[in-house]
């Protein structure tokens, strides 16, 4: 057993492992480090991968999975792989289970009233956890970043480019020089290469994260420019550059995510950016 392993139990799934992991990611070795983070950033790959090709992605040594695994006192690589992989039976059984509990209990029209009391119910509490662990200084001080940049970059891909566009929309009716990072004509970085140290960059990714947002911010955090993300995880890449990031879990209905807190934190940094800039 490696000699800095945890003197904690086994973790027993996927999100007791994630929570062991963010509470020491300051004190883990720096190569452990790089292995959590690759783990938590690409779960799937973990699960369905050989000890070989997951060490190759996360650019450490297999025997580093081994002792990434007895650090938190698992039977090495396939003692890890496992909790990964039943992490993905486990979505997929709650899944089906949802949506046979909904077919069983609802008929007719209150079958579709279920389901949105669901998602409604998932909203209100991804919204009440937002605002119980929010940092008042931290969301002062964000705002104080993007409210004084000349540019507001806004950058997101896939599931969170709503975020990005709402906020470009808004900002927009506000008066708010911003650049949406996602146009048709493929030129992002062209349009990034304008950006200074006077501007700031609103970043929005979620696990798995978009390649293409990590690259950016990595780019523009390199630059010297201030970077402001909303994302799930300390070990994203995105808190890594960022000078300011909010941690965001919504909660998940019959297998689904929204982004009800995270429109709402949306929503919010960007009425206080305008108010604060009108103050000004």
């Amino acid at each position: 057993m490696d000699q800095t392993s945890v003197d904690d139990a086994a973790p027993t799934d996927f999100e007791s492992l994630r929570a062991m992991i963010v509470a020491r990611r300051r004190s883990l070795p720096k190569r452990l480090a790089q292995v959590a983070a690759y783990t938590l950033e690409n779960p799937d790959d973990v699960a369905f991968g050989t000890a070989a090709s997951v060490a190759a992605s996360a650019e450490v040594q297999p025997s580093t999975l081994v002792r990434f695994a007895q650090y938190f006192n698992l039977d090495g690589f396939s003692g890890l792989q496992q909790i990964f992989r039943e992490r993905l039976k486990e979505r997929t059984a709650s899944y089906e289970e949802r949506l046979a509990q909904l077919d069983a209990e609802t008929q007719g029209n209150s079958h579709e009233s279920a389901i949105l009391e669901g998602f409604a119910s998932a909203a209100a509490r991804s919204i009440d956890r937002l605002t119980l662990n929010m940092d008042p200084d931290k969301l002062e001080r964000a705002v104080r970043v993007l409210a004084d940049a000349e540019t507001i970059y806004l950058i997101a891909r896939r599931r969170s480019y709503p975020i990005s566009s709402y906020m470009a929309y808004a900002l927009g009716k506000l008066r708010v020089r911003h650049v949406l990072i996602g146009s048709a004509q493929g030129i992002d970085p062209e349009n990034l290469d304008f950006a200074t140290k006077r501007d700031a960059v609103l970043a929005v990714s979620f696990s798995p994260y978009a390649s293409e947002t990590t690259s950016y911010v990595r780019s523009l955090a390199e630059r010297g420019i201030p970077i402001i993300s909303i994302t799930d995880s300390a070990f994203s890449p995105l808190a890594e550059y960022a000078s300011e990031w909010f941690e965001v879990a919504e909660t998940d209905f019959a297998g689904f995510r929204s982004l009800s807190a995270t429109m709402a934190l949306a929503m919010a940094l960007t009425v206080a950016i305008a108010e604060r800039r009108q103050k000004r």
